[in-house]
């Protein structure tokens, strides 16, 4: 029988850096490498939770094209928490965009689901973003 891997808190923060990184960096394909096809989103501008990957894509190729682009994410009050086969990650995120109506910053709290995948690590199966409170952190 195969054991199945608990990752290391080193290896959810690099999972959730390669996140940040790429979004920081407006990487489409960079950043949905990180995430399983059948991946969901829950983001609290968005009407309704977003079923797999390439819905989210969809979206980001209609906000790309409107002149949407990141400028800045800053990931902040880290918290991990591995069990067998995944892990939860979660964090304050600062993000500056520009949009065509100009900068625009949002403070954030965001949760990462991670599953292991024998191929490729650790890889992102839900995203859920929601607005901090003011004076409030993860």
């Amino acid at each position: 029988m195969t054991e199945i891997h608990t990752p290391t808190t080193e290896e959810v923060e690099a999972a959730a850096s390669a996140i940040v990184d790429a979004f920081a960096a407006t990487d489409r394909d960079r950043y949905f490498a990180t995430f399983a096809p059948d991946a969901t989103f829950v983001f609290h501008p968005e009407p309704a939770r977003l079923d797999d990957r390439a819905a989210y894509e969809r979206l980001w190729d209609e906000w790309v094209a409107g002149g949407w682009r990141v400028v800045s994410c800053e990931s902040t009050d880290r918290a991990v928490q591995a069990f067998p086969g995944g892990a939860i990650f979660s964090h304050s995120v600062a993000t500056t965009v520009e949009t065509p109506d100009g900068l625009e910053s949002y403070r954030e709290r965001e949760t990462i689901a991670f599953r292991t995948d024998p191929v490729r690590g650790l890889i992102a199966v839900h995203e859920h973003l929601s607005p901090a409170p003011d004076g409030t952190s993860a």
